[in-house]
């Protein structure tokens, strides 16, 4: 942190208050003694402090923390080390409360430092506090404490999480195609804002045959993948250009030569990304955007959707080759790539060959990997040049998250709903042992506060990850995580 804790122990330990402190209801709180500071230990950061509320004298310990959510974050309020806290001091008013609960349910006074300390060292502090919020990460509650955890019992638990965060895409997916068979059937047109299903959707029995249509199967992965293109920015746009832009309307023009340009400029135009201006700096922009203009308007009476604009897209804090620009380019490629070449089918039968575990990885990395081409290998926005030639709109990376977080989960749902049990049964196998390139930093952290080094390559684990530090670390769900049940109990 950037405020040296040092410094503000020292304005604890010698009472370097310029007025009386009180509580927050105006209960008057004198300091007897300021504890002993907790050095080289985890728990509260005093001990032994003896410290008077009104006319009654308390004996126990002291935790100061920046933020009041901190308590909760760092996982104080279900740590036994800290039932013995007689008072809670914080360094920011934000979201500031009096109070602050022990695991045992005691309620526990809290202090703003701000208010009892000089004006000068108070901006200081405070000017601090706002710039180390900005830079911070959030801390596992279980940071520096799961030792005590073997490590068999935490990849164990991964395992079981790897599974749970698998079956969860399924069942979205699953959800997914019969909004789908839906929405066909009652011939309305994608993206909608709102709608309602009926009584008989929801009682719907559904058998392998209402499945057998290709194009959902074809119109799920690309969404899907889009998507995942999309990062966390603009996957929501990404998606909703995937029901716009739709394989129904793409099979109008699935037989032409020029297919892979016709989905390029169906997927620029639409997104709304293609300059209105006529005049560019260079000749190449000039002919690109030319070029689509006149494609488009031979194509344009085929559809019948939304235009979306450029504000719908995020272009803020994109490295440039994660531009929408570039990631559209790339996914148009690749979604071409999968209908002219019924990518799909190769998929479903992949697994019924008898093929081992690399060789499949090879296979279903070269079927994801881009290589850029075309004027986006060389730009990253309209008239605007690259410094360097990008080699890969999807390289090997973002393949691999495409594998495991598309492609595995519906052909998982592929092989259950035709009960192809022996297909299923392979891909299980090849999830739990399939091995990812990259990382990012929110696995990075799980996996070192964990003390699991690499561990994270695998991908099952990689997933785990993310499911733990989402859905249980940030959610405050440590009682009921494997791992800090056996720390906070």
């Amino acid at each position: 942190m950037n405020i040296k804790e040092k410094f503000i122990y020292e304005i604890w330990k010698e009472n370097k208050f310029v007025k009386g402190l009180t509580t927050k209801d105006n209960q008057r709180i004198e300091i007897i003694d300021p504890g002993i500071q907790n050095i080289g230990s985890t728990g509260p950061d005093f001990t032994n402090a003896r410290i008077k509320f009104g006319n009654i004298t308390y004996l126990g310990d002291v935790e100061i923390d920046n933020w009041h959510t901190d308590w909760k974050t760092h996982g104080h309020s279900f740590d036994k080390k800290y039932n013995k806290v007689i008072l809670h001091v914080v360094i920011s008013k934000e979201k500031y409360h009096k109070h602050v609960f022990s695991k045992d349910g005691r309620k526990i006074n809290s202090i703003c430092l701000l208010d009892f300390i000089d004006e000068n060292i108070h901006t200081a502090i405070l000017n601090a506090v706002i710039a180390e919020k900005k830079t911070r990460l959030f801390v596992m509650p279980c940071a520096g404490r799961n030792e005590s955890v073997q490590k068999k019992e935490k990849l164990d638990f991964l395992f079981e999480l790897g599974v749970e965060r698998f079956n969860k895409k399924s069942k979205r997916l699953l959800a997914r195609l019969k909004e789908m068979l839906y929405l066909k059937e009652m011939n309305i047109r994608e993206p909608v804002l709102k709608y309602d299903f009926n009584e008989d959707y929801h009682t719907r029995k559904y058998t392998s045959k209402d499945f057998s249509d290709i194009e959902i199967w074809e119109q799920l992965i690309y969404e899907m993948i889009f998507e995942a293109l999309g990062y966390s920015r603009n996957k929501e746009i990404m998606n909703k250009l995937a029901k716009s832009v739709n394989v129904s309307f793409l099979n109008n023009f699935r037989s032409n030569e020029n297919f892979e340009e016709i989905v390029e400029c169906s997927l620029f135009t639409v997104s709304g990304l293609i300059p209105a201006s006529a005049k560019f700096k260079e000749e190449e922009t000039s002919n690109c955007v030319r070029k689509c203009v006149e494609l488009w308007h031979q194509i344009s009476d085929k559809y019948d959707g939304t235009i979306y604009k450029k504000e719908n897209w995020n272009f803020f804090k994109h490295r440039p080759p994660n531009f929408p620009t570039i990631r559209l380019s790339g996914g148009a490629h690749l979604i071409s790539h999968f209908l002219k070449d019924n990518v799909i089918k190769k998929l479903t039968e992949l697994l019924k060959e008898n093929k081992g575990e690399k060789e499949v990885t090879v296979m279903l990395r070269n079927l994801i990997i881009t290589e850029a081409r075309g004027y986006w290998a060389t730009h990253y926005n309209f008239d605007k040049l690259s410094k360097e030639k990008l080699n890969y709109f999807i390289g090997v990376s973002r393949a691999d998250e495409i594998i495991v977080n598309v492609l595995f989960p519906i052909l998982y749902l592929y092989f259950d709903i035709f009960e192809d049990l022996e297909s299923s049964r392979k891909l299980k196998h090849l999830l739990i042992n399939y091995r990812q390139h990259g990382t990012n930093q929110l696995v990075e952290q799980v996996e070192s506060t964990l003390g699991l080094a690499k561990a994270s390559r695998k991908s099952i684990n990689s997933q785990a990850m993310i499911e733990l530090f989402r859905n249980y670390c940030v959610r405050e769900r440590c009682l009921e995580c494997r791992i800090g049940k056996k720390i906070f109990n």
